[in-house]
């Protein structure tokens, strides 16, 4: 009896010995929150300052009409200490955002689609390049104020928004294809998560062309207000762009672990030479 139980704690000890060292491990709903609240509390403080402190020259028009809300591009970067809080919440919620680009592409490619298998690979690959070319362009436009390099910062802002739109769509395609491929049936949080894609990314379109209108009406007519609604539209297209890279991404990863471990062999191999 004493030897089984020897034995039974030696299996234990090896058994543990054999599972890879964990260093680091975080949720996939850690990760979310780093990739939804960092921008949103960037774009909540820099439009609430500059509301309470900078109000006139934030708001302020070429035509001198009244206006009441700043354009994110005024509220982020053209008053301190506005500017600085955005770029530290972008540049520390960026790297979170390379690795949904990865995850996402890896999540792609988890079906297989028989003799579409190649054409559907080099659509999740192209998607992943849309996001890393959105977080760049993103990048871009924040570390270039348009009061700094106005034509540099608005080639961003296009390269962001259309990259961003393209991504959204391809997104969406790919999922449903790779969830429903060969009479497949998604699973019910798979259909949320479709849903929900394809919802914002209705509703983030649907912003664009709005705000394109009134963007225009504002230059043409300079009515009283309008540069406002512009401005409220601009909230709600980065506030669906957030939901949908970071409120979809942890419906398809919820119960998911980032790990940083070590090899459970390297382990073995260097305990063996010391």
């Amino acid at each position: 009896m004493a030897d089984a139980t020897i034995l039974s704690r030696n299996d234990r000890y090896q058994q543990q010995q054999q599972q890879p060292q964990v260093y680091i491990r975080l949720t996939a709903p850690v990760i979310a929150s780093v990739v939804a609240f960092l921008p949103v509390f960037g774009i909540v403080f820099s439009v609430t300052w500059s509301l309470l402190y900078d109000f006139e020259r934030s708001t302020r028009t070429h035509c001198g009409v009244p206006n009441y809300l700043p354009s994110i591009s005024a509220a982020i970067g053209g008053f301190t200490p506005q500017r600085y809080v955005w770029r530290a919440c972008i540049g520390l919620h960026c790297a979170p955002r390379f690795l949904v680009a990865f995850t996402y592409y890896n999540f792609h490619m988890s079906v297989r689609l028989a003799e579409k298998n190649k054409l559907y690979g080099h659509l999740a690959a192209i998607a992943c390049v849309l996001h890393i070319i959105e977080n760049l362009a993103l990048l871009g436009l924040t570390y270039v104020a348009s009061n700094e390099n106005h034509y540099a910062h608005e080639k961003f802002f296009i390269t962001f928004l259309v990259s961003s739109l393209c991504y959204m769509l391809l997104t969406i395609i790919l999922v449903k294809w790779g969830r429903t491929y060969d009479g497949r049936t998604m699973s019910a949080r798979e259909r949320k998560s479709y849903s929900t894609k394809f919802t914002l990314f209705v509703f983030n379109i649907s912003c664009c062309f709005i705000a394109a209108y009134v963007y225009w009406r504002h230059n043409k007519y300079c009515e009283p207000g309008v540069y406002s609604i512009f401005a409220l539209i601009e909230y709600l297209m980065v506030f669906s762009n957030i939901t949908f890279h970071g409120y979809t991404w942890l419906l398809d990863y919820n119960g998911y672990n980032l790990c940083l471990i070590a090899d459970g062999s390297l382990v073995e191999n260097k305990e063996k030479k010391t």
